[in-house]
This record gives C-alpha cells, sequence and structure tokens, in this order.
C-alpha cells in the first residue's frame, strides 16, 4: 500500500470510529426501558460550549448544578441573590426535556465570605430558612430533586450522634436539619427532598463508621418529621476497595422508606497502572461491579457521575499524581467515550423494568 493511500485509510477509520462514538445508544437510552435516569453533573461553563453541551444532550436524561445552585455563587452578599448561572442551566434542561437536581441548600463548605462575619447564633435560623425560601421558591416546579443537606455526619469529629461540627451545628444545633427540611417541603411539595452524603459504598471501618452514623440520622429525622425521601450516596469510589457492606445498608435505608440516588458517581485511578489502557480497564470494572451492586435494588432511581469528560473531572486538581494525569470518568478529554462508558451503558441496559 502505498504511503498516501495508507494514510488516507487510517484518516478514514479514524473518522468512522468518531462518528460510531456520536452514533451509539447513549446512556440514557440504555437506561430508558428501566425506567432509571442517568446523567452527569454540569456547570455554567460546560454548556457554554457546543460540543460539550451536545454531549450532554444526548448522554444524560437528568443533570445536576455541580456548583451554580451553591450559596457561593447564588449569594454575592447579604441581602443579594444572583440566579444568573442557576437559571442558565435550568434553561438548558428544559429546553433539551433533561430533569435537573438541586445541589445544595445547606452545607457547610461553599459558603460565601460574608456569612462567616455576620453568621451569629441569634441570626442563623433566619438566614438558613431565608435562603432555603428564597432559592426552592425561584425554581418551584423546575427542579426534580433537592440535596436539602449535604455532609451532616463526620465520625472523625467524635460525637456521639456522628454529626459534623459544621457552621449551622453550631450556631443552631441538631435542629438545622429538620429545619432545612420542612423549609425546603414548604417552598415546592413537588421536588424530592434528599440527604447527600460521601464515604458509604466501599468497606473499611471508617465507612462501616459512617453507615451507621448515617442510617441513625436518618431514623432520628425520620422521628422528628423531617420530610425526607431521598438518600444521595456520592460513590466517590476509590480504587478497586470492595463494597460488601453496601446491601446490608441498602436494605436498612428501605426499611426507612427512603429512596436511593447514585449522586456523585466516579473512580480515583491514583492507585492504578501507569498504562492509560490498564488503568481505563481497571477504572471501568470498578464502574460495572459498583453498578451491578448498587442497582439490584429496585429503589434506586438515579445514577449521576460528577461529570462527564476527564478534563473536567474535580480530582484533576486535588489529585497530585505521579502515574499520569486522572481519568475518572466515562468520556475523556477529546469527549470520546472510554471504557467506563461502555461498562456503564451495559450494566445500565441490564435493570429490568420496574413498577
Amino acid at each position: 500500500m502505498l504511503r498516501r493511500e495508507f494514510l488516507s485509510s487510517g484518516f478514514a477509520a479514524i473518522a468512522l470510529q468518531a462518528a460510531g462514538a456520536r452514533t451509539e445508544e447513549s446512556l440514557k437510552q440504555a437506561a430508558a426501558p428501566s425506567g432509571l435516569l442517568v446523567g452527569s453533573a454540569v456547570s455554567y461553563r460546560e454548556i457554554d460550549e457546543a460540543a460539550f453541551a451536545e454531549l450532554i444532550a444526548r448522554q444524560c436524561s437528568i443533570v445536576v448544578s455541580e456548583n451554580d445552585m451553591k450559596w457561593k455563587a447564588l449569594r454575592p452578599a447579604p441581602d443579594k441573590f444572583d440566579f444568573t448561572r442557576a437559571d442558565a442551566l435550568v434553561a438548558f434542561a428544559e429546553k433539551n426535556r433533561i430533569k435537573i437536581r438541586g445541589h445544595n441548600l445547606c452545607w457547610h463548605e461553599a459558603l460565601p465570605d460574608w456569612f462567616h462575619k455576620i453568621a451569629k447564633p441569634d441570626n442563623a435560623r433566619e438566614l438558613l430558612t431565608n435562603h432555603i425560601e428564597t432559592v426552592v421558591r425561584h425554581f418551584k416546579g423546575k427542579i426534580h430533586s433537592w440535596d436539602v443537606v449535604n455532609e451532616a455526619v463526620d465520625v472523625q469529629d467524635m460525637r456521639a450522634d456522628g454529626l459534623r461540627r459544621s457552621p449551622w451545628l453550631n450556631l443552631i444545633g441538631p435542629e438545622y436539619l429538620v429545619i432545612a427540611f420542612k423549609t425546603a417541603a414548604k417552598a415546592d411539595p413537588g421536588a424530592t427532598l434528599t440527604y447527600n452524603e460521601y464515604g458509604l459504598a466501599q468497606d473499611g471501618p471508617r465507612n462501616e463508621a459512617k453507615r451507621h452514623a448515617v442510617v441513625a440520622l436518618l431514623r432520628w429525622l425520620r422521628r422528628n418529621e423531617a420530610p425526607i425521601q431521598a438518600l444521595g450516596i456520592q460513590s466517590h469510589l476509590n480504587g478497586n476497595r470492595p463494597f460488601t457492606g453496601l446491601q446490608h445498608f441498602l436494605g436498612e435505608v428501605r426499611e426507612l422508606g427512603l429512596r436511593v440516588f447514585v449522586t456523585e458517581l466516579d473512580v480515583n485511578d491514583k492507585s492504578f497502572p501507569p498504562d492509560v489502557a490498564e488503568r481505563d480497564r481497571m477504572v471501568a470494572g470498578v464502574y460495572r461491579d459498583y453498578l451491578h451492586t448498587i442497582l439490584e435494588e429496585r429503589y434506586v432511581d438515579a445514577v449521576l457521575t460528577w461529570g462527564l469528560s476527564d478534563r473536567d473531572s474535580w480530582l484533576r486538581h486535588r489529585e497530585k499524581r505521579a502515574a499520569g494525569i486522572a481519568r475518572p470518568l466515562p468520556f475523556d478529554d477529546q469527549l470520546q467515550p472510554k471504557p467506563a462508558f461502555f461498562a456503564m451503558q451495559a450494566e445500565l441496559k441490564k435493570v429490568s423494568r420496574r413498577d
């Protein structure tokens, strides 16, 4: 074969491969027969890029705001709300018939600088309720589900109830959780109200202690008539650690009558070999095994990765590694599907049709 012919055939093969990547069955198509929602965290910056916006629209039946609905993004000043970016995300989702999750209404991080200067025990309850009322009412009827409270448990803080010594706990006390859920329910009775937490999926003494503390918190919320409806399991998976304790935990959640969302799925590949092909294969294996386990539960309603493309992963900024750049998500830097995508696709297709 002449060099010119060889190059021509090579470029043709690449073009055909790229075309196939665009036309193959999407994640939301794979999940649709079961009624399972599948999607990703998104940002204002991403939807402003045509290629990425097209990818989100094709792959996602649900999205969650990564940062644009957090306190710091919405509250430039104590007396001011700025919904510009959040509104753009909601408009994008509505245009593409994608459901949207709100993230989040109450968290110990991503608070604006002014909060720490003015928040006191005598005004913290008002600050919390005013924020939740204003934000939830602004989006009323448009949000599928809210992460009402995020990451309220930290067993390392050594409280008997397992709660994190957050600004909200310090200023208001444990009742801040009930206040948050009741305020959100009143502002939009149609949204599913969720408690979202990390460190619940895999095995290890710290994970097991956290699962016990979260179950205790969920029971406490029920006893105190908090209108909680779902648990978000963040699912930031660390390497290939097992998750044999997950099934028992999910059974306890089921007994409380709560739905489950997989909310922030990705795989930290820091411990994997430097070879890209091998690393991608191992990441795909973690996706496969985890989804196979958790999707056996019929009350899991949604699976959302924490981003679609490796280039936008929070792990690119957080993890420093000698073994190359983090590759934790289903699409690569060029927005092409990786083995993790096909592992997700296969497991989503296995889910039986739900009642």
